[in-house]
């Protein structure tokens, strides 16, 4: 287990709405941010052991898992990332050499790239799909308070609860 699954960092809990400095659209970005940094910290290593590539190449993946077979030109890949597309560039090739991409040229336009997902990937994707379902699970469980978990759980319907108690209430 890293490091830092072995104590996560304390759940970030809000004041009540209207007692700080923050509007509620602010507090409820901060709490997302804090939230999407423990999955992102969790994720990384375990999307290294279980599937060998970064975690910015996992992102990748699952946006053009999401994606008709057919994929999606490279510029729609960077601006949905929102990622540099030299940065990608260089993604994409590392994911075409481990077999996991496949680029083709746009039809009637010369400087057009489509990539779209490999049967490799999609066959990689659906067997560690549940493990790291889990640790998404796990990470913002671990990293909310209890009114935030309450929240989330609209989204994430069965999120563990660190102390053991049911979510949802």
């Amino acid at each position: 287990m890293p490091a830092s699954d072995a104590h996560p960092a304390a759940p970030f809990t809000c004041p009540a709405a209207g007692s700080g400095l923050l509007p509620d659209e602010l507090r409820a970005w901060m709490i997302l941010l804090a939230a999407t940094g423990a999955v992102e910290q969790r994720m990384r290593s375990v999307v290294k052991e279980t599937l060998g590539v970064s975690h910015d190449e996992f992102l990748i993946l699952c946006l053009l898992a999401e994606q008709p077979r057919t994929g999606l030109r490279m510029t729609q890949v960077a601006d949905l990332l929102g990622r540099p597309k030299t940065r990608l560039t260089y993604q994409i090739a590392c994911l075409q050499h481990a077999g996991l991409i496949a680029r083709t040229s746009v039809c009637g336009d010369k400087r057009g790239v489509q990539v779209a997902l490999t049967d490799k990937a999609r066959e990689l994707l659906s067997e560690t799909s549940t493990l790291l379902a889990g640790t998404v699970r796990q990470a913002l469980a671990d990293s909310m308070g209890p009114d935030q978990r309450a929240a989330m759980c609209a989204l994430v319907p069965d999120l563990p609860d660190p102390e053991g108690e049911p979510s949802g209430g």
